[in-house]
């Protein structure tokens, strides 16, 4: 079964937007918040982007934890996004339900968060057997939970069965930018599931944004892409409307790769 025929948003026009558990969504592009100079380039960035969904490291960005110190919802409040919150820096399940835990309190009740438990500092590499016990947990504690996973079909099956909203395996590892490594697994992915698929993790530059929507992801959430980037700004408007773009195509069907050349204009019908 192709992508294009298995019938996941083949009538869906791209402007209809991603739906996550029950709330849609104009963008399908989300962006954390994290490695900018400032709150003012964090701002920029932000808005150029024109995501929705804004990531937040419960753990490394002040959000209200600290009353005397600049708080990230002064440049983006959660009047005009929606605030991500995510266990970034979390090694067991644990303490990323407890840092979950305090970004509800922190946020009013907030349900819609992003689960992500790395399994060692160098890879960052999710580690699945923490992962699925937090997403346990945390869906039975009425969280909406968005996991961040390994290219795994079995895995991301697994999530899914829990109660996870969304599944989001990486493209390669994080802060990588080395693109989206294995195409396959992630159309596997995509072909069995019932809940939106995010790329997270790995993409570099505007092309791989565009390639991850092509292959029939739901979205893609990235951070260093932008932020590392020589102008974040500019970046950030090229990764909105790769995005799109790539929305587009997939929605559009690409034709199909055949070792024939085939002239664009008919020969059927031609005066000599």
């Amino acid at each position: 079964m192709t992508m294009q025929d298995s019938g996941r948003d083949a009538a869906v026009s791209a402007s209809e937007g991603l739906t996550i558990a029950g709330k849609t969504y104009r963008s399908r592009l989300l962006v954390g918040s994290g490695k900018y100079k400032d709150l003012e380039e964090t701002r920029l960035a932000t808005e150029a982007s024109g995501a929705d969904i804004i990531t937040v490291a419960i753990r490394r960005v002040n959000i209200g934890q600290d009353p005397n110190a600049p708080s990230l919802l002064d440049v983006v409040p959660p009047s005009r996004f929606t605030i991500l919150p995510n266990t970034a820096g979390c090694y067991n399940a644990k303490d990323a339900v407890y840092t979950l835990q305090l970004a509800r309190e922190l946020l009013n009740g907030h349900k819609l968060v992003k689960l992500e438990v790395l399994g060692d500092e160098k890879t960052l590499f999710p580690n699945m057997p923490e992962t699925l016990k937090a997403a346990e947990t945390l869906v039975k504690d009425g969280f909406d939970v968005m996991v961040y996973c390994s290219d795994d079909p079995i895995q991301a099956r697994m999530l899914e069965e829990i109660g996870c909203v969304a599944v989001m395996p990486l493209a390669s590892l994080i802060g990588s930018g080395m693109g989206i490594l294995n195409p396959w697994n992630l159309s596997l992915i995509i072909e069995q599931a019932r809940v939106p698929v995010l790329v997270d993790a790995g993409v570099g530059t505007a092309s791989d944004a565009a390639i991850a929507m092509e292959l029939g992801c739901d979205g893609v959430l990235m951070n260093t892409a932008i932020a590392g980037a020589r102008d974040p700004v500019r970046m950030a408007r090229a990764m909105k409307l790769a995005v799109e773009a790539g929305r587009d195509a997939y929605l559009a069907g690409r034709i199909p790769r055949k070792f024939a050349a085939s002239p664009s204009s008919p020969m059927a019908g031609r005066i000599a």
